[in-house]
């Protein structure tokens, strides 16, 4: 047994023998992390190969093996792709108090019906746990529960049991004593997950880990710790708001494209199925400012109402403010506005949102951004009925979207008769009459704000 010293990133997870400002794998600055690691020897390793690990010709490779749990929560099933895989493993990443073990408990208890699940809380107690699931309606039956941070002493515990699902609540709080580094750190995050893993090999179970975020709401630790499991979810949403969104960042048995959407309740998270209508229920009609917009969250299209308040500015640098958008975006549509319109915006505060508080990365919102921006600047409200969709360039033009068809199914069975595209997207179909534009200026003055 040897023990040496070395240097973890806590971004990226990369070792180097010395210390350095900057990480030599991943570029990153003041990320390495200074750690002792015992070292074995081991001698006499065979080069023969097992016969459960030969190659195989691909064609005598099934394709079925794998086992979904269907946890008849929606929008859950939906983003993981059809369900949960046996065997497989998935990171859960997420604020603290959005509602993470609330949605871990739903989980177990939609399990009850494949298995037992257990419950591994190295934050919590034991008490905490069964306080939740009385006041969500969990039946108790199939979960079991262990309070433990030796990641040894829970694992040895789930090899005796017959578990379908195994959930560690946090990878953060759980240790190994055969690493002399705290918990939490990069060689203890990275040993414990690759634990669990086995686990998930051996028995055919899946696992779940919950993982700490960042302030900058990246996941804590390594990023290899990313690359180890199959699944990787974000739990996103403002804490005193009842929205939530699931999204998947990584999933080998789906799509990333999909997205989870819930209402936090006090008997838990509820699928929304019509999220356009929780975003518009309250929405106030002829308006300056307001303009109604579809974007595309995964495949679904989403109504959403954009707010703008243009007011005069009392300090020398007016103000920018972008709620549910890319700061970086909103810069690019005032100058826009600025240079190919010469709108008096320079020294004017700009404030944006999307109501509800969803964040949105859809370019095709450029338009309606840009149209609630003159709108509120002439305190003239646009034509009620009206739906404004497309992306922006840098030099006016209004450019093609995708998916205009469901876009437009989806407005259309909210009431609304008139929508405002790029041309050559979509014709006129069904009560919609499209209004199709070839550049902002263009497109101001069909709908009467130039």
């Amino acid at each position: 047994m040897k023990e040496k010293t070395v240097f973890f990133c806590s971004s990226c997870g990369g070792e180097s023998v010395k210390w350095h400002g900057q990480c030599p794998h991943c570029g990153e600055w003041n990320t390495l992390v200074e750690e002792k690691v015992v070292t074995e020897n081991k001698h006499g390793r065979s080069n023969k190969l097992r016969p459960s690990v030969l190659p195989q010709p691909i064609a005598q490779v099934s394709s079925s093996s794998n086992l979904r749990y269907q946890l008849g929560m929606s929008e859950l099933d939906n983003v993981l792709g059809g369900g949960l895989v046996a065997g497989s493993s998935l990171l859960l990443g997420g604020e603290p108090g959005i509602g993470k073990s609330t949605l871990l408990l739903q989980i177990a208890n939609a399990m009850g019906c494949y298995g037992n699940t257990l419950y591994i809380s190295g934050e919590e107690s034991l008490q905490q746990i069964k306080l939740r699931a009385e006041r969500l309606g969990v039946d108790t039956a199939q979960l079991l529960l262990l309070s433990e941070t030796n990641i040894d002493y829970a694992l040895e515990a789930a090899r005796q049991q017959d578990i379908a699902l195994m959930i560690i609540d946090s990878i953060q709080a759980v240790y190994t004593p055969e690493i002399s580094s705290a918990p939490g750190s990069v060689s203890q995050v990275r040993q414990a997950a690759a634990a669990c893993l086995e686990i998930a090999r051996e028995q055919g179970c899946a696992v779940i880990l919950v993982g700490h975020v960042t302030k900058e709401g990246m996941l804590a630790g390594p990023r290899v710790l990313e690359h180890m499991v199959d699944t990787v979810l974000y739990f996103e949403g403002e804490r005193h708001s009842s929205f939530r969104l699931l999204r998947a960042v990584k999933n080998r048995f789906g799509s990333t494209n999909e997205i989870g959407i819930f209402e936090m309740t006090a008997q838990g998270l509820m699928p929304l199925s019509q999220p356009s209508l929780y975003f518009l229920g309250q929405r106030r009609h002829n308006l300056p400012g307001s303009i109604v917009t579809c974007v595309m969250q995964g495949s679904r299209p989403m109504l959403l109402e954009v707010q703008a308040l243009v007011a005069a500015s009392s300090f020398g640098n007016p103000r920018r403010l972008a709620g549910g958008i890319d700061y970086n975006r909103l810069l690019m549509i005032v100058a826009v506005l600025e240079r190919k319109l010469g709108l008096p915006l320079a020294n004017r505060d700009i404030y944006i949102n999307i109501a509800g508080g969803l964040k949105i990365d859809d370019t095709a919102a450029d338009l309606a951004i840009a149209a609630a921006i003159v709108s509120s600047l002439k305190d003239v409200a646009v034509e009620e009925g009206l739906i404004i969709i497309g992306e922006m360039g840098l030099l006016g033009e209004i450019r093609f979207i995708g998916s205009c068809e469901r876009r437009l199914k989806e407005a259309g069975s909210f009431g609304f008769t008139m929508t405002l595209l790029p041309a050559g997207c979509c014709k006129s179909t069904g009560d919609i009459k499209v209004l199709a534009v070839d550049d902002l200026t263009d497109a101001l003055k069909t709908i009467g704000l130039l």
